[in-house]
């Protein structure tokens, strides 16, 4: 009985972790339309997905010494140090406000994103392997339940910062969202203590680590590796770039009124996130009986279906959606593609579960190795949204869509094919 409560009460920081990690992420792409609107930087959306980028790029670096952490000093005190180094990300982002001149707060600023994507990646590294070896049968049915409180914290996030930003103006400023930034260290530092305290026993270590085999021997994981790059490229492009679009006043933008259109783009954005909480909410509940491979083949075609649509819908296309303007909470006007795109949260909730519990299966001891492999690529979180942002700001927004179709694509190719249990010769 105590060492199930134990269980429990991991399960339950493993799952708390689960959020500081979306929390600390979502601010990057909201944050974003305040550096854009700076007039050194004029507008330029590659510019202002670079936060996101410095973000993400950090995955490339830590990702596999952050796997060796966790082998050399166990779960706890990797999420102790990751915790510790998220905090100090979030205080150099803070500091970017305190700097006057640009390019110098700028910098700082994307010092303090690079910084924090050192303390995700740790505590992703953690948090996987964690719930999987706890969970056993209900491995992803934990992880989805995890996912959901990551996507509650999603949608919270961009609501807070377009609402705190208000008008979007070349005036704006990152101290404009002081009180997120405050709220991500308080956060921070109460993570810190409680999972001080909180006892957490590592699960037992194999013998020789150094004779286990690589997983990158396992066909089915090295085409996992490329489905979790592309995938988070995919959750990560679908919002971020539609959080641009609805903020942008220009011809360029969805048309949106000025004084009311940041507000709008971050709770149209924290809908995406608020439905994936729903989609993994419900992956939870069914996951025992839906196998991943059937639910990671469902999202994906249904995905594509609706960005494919949402390119040809054209901006004339209108319908409601609900948002804060500031005075109060209204329908508001948006494009159906900003609808269609938001519904793909559903789809998108459930595939970073379903690809990590189909590449992993079969790997045994190299588990703990293909999780720090997997959290260097989820550096494609700062990849594809740039390229697709940089195709955005040549071409137009809804046309960059085009690099989500080809991500979802190879998705559904993972899921129908590439995740069948194979081994190199």
């Amino acid at each position: 009985m105590a060492k199930k409560n134990g269980n429990l009460i991991a399960v339950l920081a493993m799952i708390f972790l689960f959020g500081m990690i979306s929390f600390v992420t979502n601010l990057a792409a909201p944050v974003g339309n305040i550096w854009k609107m700076q007039p050194q930087i004029a507008g330029s959306n590659a510019l202002g997905m670079m936060g996101n980028m410095m973000n993400f790029l950090a995955y490339a670096i830590m990702g596999i010494p952050a796997g060796n952490m966790l082998t050399k000093y166990g779960y706890k005190k990797t999420a102790l140090i990751a915790i510790a180094v998220g905090f100090i990300g979030v205080f150099v982002q803070f500091l970017s406000g305190v700097v006057s001149s640009f390019p110098s707060n700028f910098i700082v600023y994307l010092l303090g994103a690079f910084i924090a994507g050192f303390s995700v990646c740790m505590l992703n590294t953690v948090v996987n392997p964690m719930l999987k070896l706890l969970g056993g049968a209900r491995s992803n049915q934990y992880i989805q339940i995890g996912g959901s409180f990551n996507s509650l914290m999603g949608t919270l996030t961009p609501m807070l910062v377009g609402s705190l930003i208000g008008t979007l103006t070349a005036q704006s400023v990152i101290s404009d969202v002081n009180p997120v930034l405050f709220i991500a260290m308080g956060v921070f530092a109460l993570a810190f203590i409680i999972l001080l305290f909180v006892p957490i026993e590592d699960p037992e270590q194999v013998a020789h680590q150094e004779n286990v085999v690589s997983p990158m021997t396992f066909r089915h994981f090295v085409y996992g590796v490329i489905a979790i790059f592309v995938y988070v490229g995919v959750e990560v492009g679908i919002p971020g770039t539609l959080n641009f679009y609805l903020s942008d006043s220009t011809g360029a933008g969805a048309g949106l009124d000025p004084s009311v259109a940041v507000r709008t783009a971050g709770f149209v954005a924290g809908t995406y996130w608020l439905l994936m909480l729903v989609g993994r909410l419900v992956s939870s509940v069914i996951s025992g009986k839906v196998s991943s491979r059937a639910q990671l083949v469902c999202v994906s075609s249904v995905a594509l279906a609706l960005v494919l649509i949402a390119i040809f819908s054209g901006k004339g296309a209108q319908t409601s959606m609900p948002a804060f303007t500031g005075s109060g909470f209204e329908m508001v006007k948006v494009p159906v593609a900003a609808l269609l795109l938001v519904l793909c949260g559903l789809c998108t909730s459930v595939m970073w579960g379903t690809i990590f519990d189909l590449a992993v299966e079969g790997l045994g001891a190299a588990t703990n190795k293909a999780s720090g492999i997997f959290m260097a690529m989820v550096v494609g979180g700062g990849i594809l949204p740039l390229v697709q942002n940089f195709f955005a700001d040549k071409v137009g927004y809804m046309p960059s869509y085009w690099i989500i179709i080809a991500g979802l694509a190879y998705i559904l190719f993972f899921a129908v094919a590439g995740s069948k249990v194979a081994k190199r010769a």
